[in-house]
């Protein structure tokens, strides 16, 4: 989904997340309201905001797990370092977040991205403070989840040049 700051791109990710309430009308998940599912549709969604969800005094790899434990996703230490690893972040992952540029930051969240098992990924500016190496994983890791079957929707100001056949393309105004 594309559109001009201001056109609804993060509020629309927000309400289909649950975080927001829709001025009319009901989102759905596989015909239900999600008001009604609770857990049985918020375990079926990872969403990647503007902020990384990134704490500062933790490193890349409790981040990590943290953030996959509050999802009920075990990650050990090691499949942990490997993801670190994946997301080029082999040689930073004991710093502190705080010591790492924005782009290095995105990269942990990208990690979480990369460690979900869920079906539905709602992403927001998922590019935004990534190199062309970074964006190239974005990338990969969104055609190997809708290759799987997995759902994502994706704001974003660039085009990622996803080669799925599934792709269905949103333009928002103002």
């Amino acid at each position: 989904m594309t559109g001009p700051n201001g056109s609804g791109k993060t509020s629309l990710l927000r309400i289909l997340c649950g975080l927001l309430s829709p001025a009319e009308g009901d989102v759905r998940w596989r015909g239900e309201r999600i008001s009604t599912l609770g857990d049985e549709y918020f375990s079926s969604v990872t969403y990647l905001g503007h902020r990384n969800g990134v704490k500062d005094e933790l490193n890349g790899v409790e981040n990590l797990r943290i953030s996959c434990g509050l999802n009920g996703i075990s990650v050990s230490q090691d499949e942990a370092r490997r993801l670190m690893q994946q997301v080029g972040l082999s040689d930073r992952e004991s710093l502190p977040a705080r010591l790492l540029s924005e782009g290095q930051r995105k990269r942990i969240a990208l990690a979480r991205l990369a460690a979900s098992k869920t079906a539905l990924w709602l992403l927001d500016e998922i590019t935004t403070s990534l190199d062309r190496n970074a964006i190239g994983l974005v990338r990969s890791l969104i055609q190997e989840h809708l290759s799987n079957g997995g759902i994502a929707i994706v704001a974003t100001h660039q085009d990622l040049e996803l080669t799925t056949v599934n792709i269905e393309r949103l333009e928002l105004a103002t």
